[in-house]
C-alpha cells in the first residue's frame, strides 16, 4: 500500500471509536446499525450529543473476542451518529453518517470504551486514463456476476453508472454493493491510493467471478433436450457469455468505455437534475445501438451538447452588484463621443441593478453602417467583465435560430445555444446584429416568432431549442439589437426593443475620432509606430473630400491605402518621414470623389437640392425639373418607390392649382413636358419628406425662374400647400452639414427636433421653419423676371383682326 502524505494537528482532538466486525461505513455513505458491543454501549452512554463525532473502524476477530488496542491503530472513517433508538436487550439502532478517512494512534481504553487521537490523511488520486479503464473493467465483472449470484442485485451496475464522477468514491461503493467481506471492506479502507483501491476491487469481483460462474457437466450439457432457442433470449445469453469472458480476459468493451467515459462526464458536468436524467438515458441507448453507426454518433452528440452547455457558469456578478461607474469609464475610454448613446445604455443599467434583474425591452442601437453600434456593445461588455456572443440574423431562418429537432437528419441547435456554449457562460452580452434584416429573403419557417421567444422575457426563463429540448434560462443574458432601419425590424420585435439612435458624423467628429482613436490603431495594424505624419489640415481634406459618409467606413479606408503605400514605400528602403498633404493623398487616392456641391455653383432652372434618410444616413437627394414642349406630360424617373412618385404627382398637382400665384401661364401645362429626374440612382428614394423639394423644382422649371443652391431642404406638402413634418431630422442635418450646406428649410413642426442636433452644427446653419409652400417659393424662388411673353400663335390671330378693324 501506498503512504499517504498526512497532517498532524498541533492539538489532535480525541474521538470515541464505535469499534464493528461485521460491517462499516465508507465516506459520504450512511448505514443503520445494530450497536451491541459492551465497549459501543458505554460510549453512547457517556455521550450523549444528538450529533456525535466518532471514529468507525473495523476490529479483527469474532463476535465475542477481546479487542487488542494495537489493532485499532490504522485508517478508519469519522462519522456523525445521529438517530438513536434503544430496543429490547440493551441494544442501540444508529444511523451512521461516514464523513472522511482519517488515521487513529494512541488509542487508549477509559471508562469502558476506547478514544484515539487522529489525524487527517490524503488520498492519492489516480491517473484519469488508468482510472477509465479500471472502472470499465469492474461494471464489466459485475454485470456478469449479478447475472450469476443471486445475492448482487441486477440494480447494482445501474446504480454504480450513476456514481462515476469520483473513482475513489466509487470503489468504495462497489465493495459496499458487491457484498465484500468483511476483511475486504477493511482492506478497501485501508488504501489511500485510489488506484491500488480500484485494482483490490476489480480482481476481488474477477475472483469471485472465477469461484462462483456455475459451469454445465458435459452429461448435462449432451442430455439437454435440443429446443430451438428464443432469438430474443440467445441474444441475452450471447451478450453475457461475451461480458463473463471479457471480465474473466480482463478485456474491456470499446462500448463499454464510451458509456463509462460519458457517465463521468455527466456525473462531474453541473446539470440540472432533468438534462442529467435525460442524459443518463441517452447513454443507456449506446448499450443497445451499433458502435459506429449513425444512431450511436448521434447519441454521443447529443449527449456533449448536454455537458459542455453552461447551464450554471456565470461569469460576473448578479445585475444588482453592477459597477455602473466602472462601466462608464470603460465606455469613454474605448470611444470618442457617442455621449447620448452611452447615456442611454447606462440608464438601462441602472434599472437592471435596482431591479435586480434584466426584465424589460432591450436595447436596439440604430444607425448607418460603420457608426459605432458594434464597438459600443464591445466595450460594454468589457465593462461588464462579460463574454461577448454575436449572431447576425440577415437570412437566417427558424431552424437555424432555434435548432431542429433531432428526428430530422443532420439536426443541430440553434445559433442562439450554440454561441452560449462557445462563450462558455450563461449570461454574456448577447449582440443581435441586423435585426432590421431577420426574416428577409427566402428563409425556412418563421425566425421572427423564433426569436420573440428569446426576447419575451415571460418565455425566456424557459427557451427550449428544438434539438435540446430541455429549458435553457435566458434571463441572465443580456440582449442588445442592431439595426440601421428601426421600422424595418419586425413589430412584433420592437415590441420588445427600446431605440437608441445613432444618426453619424459630421467632418469634425471624423477628424477627431481618426486622430485620438484610428490612426494609432491603423499604425500599430500597418507596422507603421513612425515614418508617417498626419496633419490636422489633411485629415480634414480626407474627410471633406474622400469620406463624406454617414460613418467612419470610408473614412478608415483611405487611411488604410495610404498606410499601405507607405508601408510598401518603406520596405523598399524610403526612411524618410511622410508629411500627409493633399498633393500626396491625391497621388495615393486619386482625385478627391466629392466635387464641390450645387450649393457653392451658380443657381439653375428647376434644379432643387432635398435632403432624405436612407438606412445608411442622410443623404442630399438632387431634383431636376425640366420643361420642353409635349402635350402635358408628366415623365418621373429614377430609382423612387411608390410613395415618392404620389409626391412628384401630387406637387404637379399643387403647382398647376397655384399657377397664377408662381407666375406660369396656365397654357404651358397643355403645351409642355414637365420631365422630373431623380439623380444618383444607386440610392433607393422612398417617402414623402422630398415633398417640397419637388414641388419647388416643378415651380422653377413652369415658370423659368432659378431655384438658391445654397439652401437645402426637406418636408411633406398637400395638395392645399401646408408643409407637414417628417423624420430623420438629425441625420438629414447632418448630411447637410457634411456637403457644405449653410442653409436648411424644415417643417415649423420639426422644430423641437433640432435639440438632437449637435450645438455646433447647429450654429454654423441657418435653419428656416415653413408652413406652408407660399413660404418655400419665397425662400428659395428668385423673383420672377417682368420680361414680356412671345404670344402663341391662336392669341397672335385673336388679336390680329380687332387691331386690323379698329385702323380701319
Amino acid at each position: 500500500m501506498a503512504t499517504a502524505r498526512k497532517t498532524r494537528k498541533k492539538s489532535p482532538e480525541r474521538l470515541p471509536l464505535i469499534p464493528l466486525r461485521s460491517t462499516t461505513v465508507y465516506p459520504l455513505g450512511v448505514i443503520g446499525v445494530q450497536i451491541g458491543m459492551p465497549s459501543s454501549l458505554e460510549m453512547l452512554a457517556a455521550n450523549e450529543d444528538p450529533h456525535l463525532m466518532v471514529a468507525v473502524v473495523i476490529a479483527p476477530g469474532g463476535p465475542d473476542d477481546p479487542i487488542d488496542v494495537t489493532s485499532l491503530e490504522k485508517i478508519a472513517v469519522s462519522a456523525r451518529v445521529s438517530d438513536r433508538l434503544n430496543l429490547p436487550g440493551g441494544t442501540v439502532q444508529a444511523t451512521i453518517q461516514g464523513l472522511e478517512r482519517v488515521r487513529l494512534f494512541d488509542v487508549k481504553e477509559a471508562n469502558g470504551y476506547f478514544t484515539a487521537a487522529f489525524e487527517s490523511v490524503e488520498e492519492q488520486p489516480a491517473d484519469e486514463e488508468e482510472a477509465q479503464n479500471l472502472i470499465a473493467r469492474i461494471l464489466n465483472a459485475l454485470e456478469a456476476l449479478a447475472a450469476e449470484v443471486e445475492r448482487i442485485p441486477l440494480e447494482v451496475p445501474r446504480i454504480l453508472r450513476m456514481n462515476l464522477g469520483d473513482p475513489g468514491h466509487f470503489a468504495d461503493l462497489v465493495a459496499n454493493l458487491a457484498n465484500f467481506s468483511v476483511a475486504s471492506k477493511d482492506e478497501t479502507v485501508q488504501r489511500l491510493s485510489v488506484r491500488e483501491r480500484l485494482e483490490f476491487a476489480c480482481s476481488e469481483l474477477e475472483d469471485q467471478l472465477l469461484n462462483f460462474r456455475p459451469r454445465a457437466e458435459p452429461a448435462e450439457a449432451e442430455t439437454a433436450p435440443a429446443t430451438p432457442p428464443n432469438p430474443a433470449q440467445r441474444t441475452t445469453d450471447l451478450r453475457h457469455r461475451i461480458k463473463v469472458l471479457q471480465a474473466e480476459l480482463g478485456d474491456i468493451d470499446p462500448m463499454e468505455r464510451q458509456v463509462i467515459d460519458a457517465l463521468r462526464r455527466i456525473e462531474t458536468a453541473d446539470l440540472p437534475m432533468r438534462a442529467v436524467a435525460i442524459a443518463r438515458t441517452e447513454i443507456e441507448r449506446l448499450r443497445t445501438v451499433q458502435a459506429g453507426g449513425p444512431e450511436s454518433s448521434e447519441i454521443r452528440s447529443y449527449v456533449d451538447w448536454l455537458t459542455h452547455m453552461p447551464w450554471r457558469q456565470r461569469s460576473a456578478p448578479a445585475p444588482d452588484e453592477l459597477d455602473l461607474t466602472h462601466i462608464e469609464e470603460v465606455l469613454d475610454e474605448s470611444l470618442l463621443g457617442l455621449n447620448e448613446q452611452k447615456d442611454r445604455l447606462l440608464d438601462h443599467l441602472a434599472v437592471a441593478k435596482l431591479r435586480g434583474d434584466l426584465r424589460g425591452p432591450i436595447p436596439c442601437i440604430v444607425g448607418p453602417p460603420d457608426v459605432g453600434k458594434t464597438a459600443i456593445v464591445i466595450a460594454l461588455a468589457r465593462g461588464l467583465g462579460r463574454p461577448l456572443a454575436r449572431l447576425e440574423l440577415g437570412s437566417y431562418g427558424e431552424p437555424q435560430v432555434i435548432g431542429t429537432r433531432r428526428t430530422r437528419a443532420g439536426a443541430t441547435p440553434g445559433k442562439i445555444i450554440s454561441s452560449l456554449r462557445d462563450v462558455g457562460a450563461r449570461d454574456p452580452v448577447f449582440l443581435l446584429e441586423e435585426m432590421d434584416e431577420i426574416g428577409l429573403g427566402k428563409v425556412e419557417g418563421d425566425p421572427v416568432a423564433a426569436m420573440e421567444e428569446a426576447l419575451d422575457w415571460e418565455l425566456r426563463e424557459n427557451f427550449v431549442d428544438r434539438y435540446l429540448d430541455i429549458p435553457f434560462d435566458l434571463s441572465d443574458v443580456l440582449f442588445i439589437a442592431t439595426a440601421q432601419d428601426f421600422y424595418r425590424v419586425p413589430r412584433d420585435l420592437r415590441e420588445h426593443m427600446v431605440e437608441i439612435r445613432i444618426a453619424g458624423y459630421t467632418p469634425e467628429e471624423k477628424v477627431e475620432i481618426a486622430e485620438h482613436r484610428l490612426i494609432p490603431k491603423l499604425l500599430e495594424e500597418h507596422g507603421l509606430q513612425r515614418g508617417i505624419k498626419f496633419p490636422r489640415a489633411s485629415l480634414t481634406y480626407l474627410a471633406y473630400g474622400y469620406a463624406r459618409d454617414a460613418g467612419m467606413g470610408a473614412m478608415r479606408r483611405a487611411l488604410e491605402a495610404i498606410l499601405r503605400t507607405r508601408a510598401r514605400a518603406r520596405t523598399q528602403g524610403d526612411t524618410t518621414t511622410w508629411m500627409l498633404d493633399a498633393t500626396r493623398i491625391e497621388e495615393i487616392l486619386g482625385l478627391p470623389r466629392y466635387t464641390p456641391t450645387p450649393a457653392e455653383s451658380a443657381p439653375e432652372v428647376g434644379v432643387v437640392t432635398g435632403l432624405a434618410w436612407t438606412a445608411a444616413g442622410g443623404e442630399l437627394m438632387f431634383i431636376e425639373a425640366l420643361r420642353m414642349p409635349g402635350s402635358g406630360r408628366l415623365i418621373i424617373t429614377g430609382m423612387l418607390g411608390e410613395v415618392m412618385r404620389e409626391s412628384v404627382n401630387a406637387a404637379y398637382s399643387y403647382v398647376r392649382s397655384r399657377s397664377e400665384s408662381l407666375g406660369i401661364d396656365v397654357e404651358e401645362f397643355r403645351q409642355s413636358d414637365i420631365h422630373v429626374h431623380f439623380p444618383v440612382g444607386a440610392i433607393p428614394k422612398d417617402g414623402p419628406s422630398a415633398g417640397i423639394a419637388v414641388t419647388l423644382a416643378i415651380a422653377s422649371a413652369l415658370s423659368n425662374r432659378p431655384v438658391r443652391h445654397d439652401i437645402a431642404m426637406t418636408g411633406e406638402v398637400t395638395l392645399r400647400g401646408k408643409v407637414l413634418e417628417i423624420g430623420g431630422v438629425k441625420e438629414k442635418v447632418l448630411a447637410a452639414h457634411r456637403a457644405g450646406i449653410r442653409a436648411i428649410i424644415l417643417p415649423a413642426g420639426n422644430q423641437r427636433d433640432l435639440r438632437d442636433v449637435p450645438a455646433d452644427v447647429r450654429q454654423r446653419i441657418k435653419f428656416s421653419f415653413v408652413e406652408r409652400m407660399d413660404d418655400v417659393v419665397q425662400l428659395a424662388l428668385a423673383a420672377q423676371k417682368r420680361t414680356k411673353r412671345k404670344a402663341s400663335p391662336a392669341k397672335m390671330s385673336a388679336t390680329a383682326e380687332p387691331r386690323a378693324a379698329k385702323k380701319k
